[in-house]
């Protein structure tokens, strides 16, 4: 039995051509989201340049800035791509589906947490103090919420999503996932393994997320909970990134088994758990007949 969910936006079949392919198309509505998100993006940094001149930078103000600078203009961009140019209400923001955030939370610690487990059986993890003084709420707003709703927007929302409407899931998943990983590249101790591997156990598990529960809290509650766990509970670099973590850790052993210095997202233990559980997942979408076809 196919159930296939209707997707969030068609073209409608009523509009001239131009307008069909200059605003409507998939490529048209991606290069508007960027195009108004750089804009926006732009506003928003000069104008927090001009209100923090003179005040000292703390990790607080900077978490604070990358709020005001990223995610908030990802989030306004988003909305005007919904109900302006797409002319719809965004559904898959709506009020009804907030509570799949908590689901999300839980499913992202645990996968996390099952990550560590592994690593420390492997004798590869070790705790080597407790830091009760950790300042976790500046990483809760940028590696968790904020990277949790600003990313899933920009790799989810937009480009699965309107890529999915016009070339169907494999593309979108492919690419997706591909474009998720290498906006890794440029961190600290990245390699084109952890790129690869960013793309294979992330881009591909939060893009299927999404296919099936059309839920961007869904993916956000996820992505926050596996970054805030990493690092602010676990003490690992996020995406190379270091943290002030509650657990004082050090990782052993080769990097491919521990991570390196990028951390356990370039781990065979997390590349194989994620791509396990997308397993699940994608078994899930043919099961149900959900993937949406390439249509010429």
């Amino acid at each position: 039995m196919n159930s296939t969910p209707s997707l969030a936006y068609a073209s409608p079949a009523t509009v001239p051509a131009w307008k069909r392919w200059l605003v409507c198309s998939p490529l048209a509505r991606i290069v508007i989201f960027m195009a108004v998100f750089i804009v926006v993006n732009r506003s928003a940094s000069a104008l927090m340049h001009v209100l923090t001149q003179g005040m000292a930078k703390t990790p607080m103000t900077s978490a604070l800035a990358y709020l005001a600078v990223f995610v908030l203009p990802a989030i306004v961009t988003y909305v005007f791509l919904v109900c302006i140019v797409e002319r719809r209400r965004p559904a898959e923001l709506a009020l009804r589906r907030w509570p799949d955030a908590l689901g999300g939370l839980l499913a992202g610690g645990l996968l996390f947490s099952t990550v560590v487990g592994v690593l420390w059986l492997l004798g590869s993890y070790h705790v080597t103090g407790f830091n009760a003084h950790a300042d976790w709420l500046p990483a809760l707003l940028v590696a968790g919420i904020g990277a949790g709703i600003g990313e899933e927007i920009l790799f989810r929302g937009v480009l699965f999503r309107i890529v999915e409407e016009g070339l169907g899931t494999w593309a979108a998943l492919l690419v997706s996932a591909l474009f998720f990983g290498f906006a890794h590249a440029s961190n600290p101790g990245a390699t084109w393994w952890s790129s690869m591997a960013i793309a294979i156990e992330a881009g591909l598990l939060f893009g299927l997320l999404y296919h099936l529960t059309r839920s961007l809290p869904a993916c956000m509650g996820l992505h926050a909970a596996w970054n805030f766990c990493q690092g602010t509970v676990y003490g690992i670099p996020v995406s190379g990134m270091k943290v002030d973590g509650w657990l004082v850790s050090t990782r052993t052993g080769p990097d491919w088994l521990s991570g390196g210095a990028f951390g356990a997202e370039a781990s065979v233990v997390a590349l194989g758990l994620c791509s396990l559980c997308s397993l699940a997942l994608l078994a899930a979408a043919v099961r149900r007949g959900s993937t949406v076809p390439y249509r010429r």
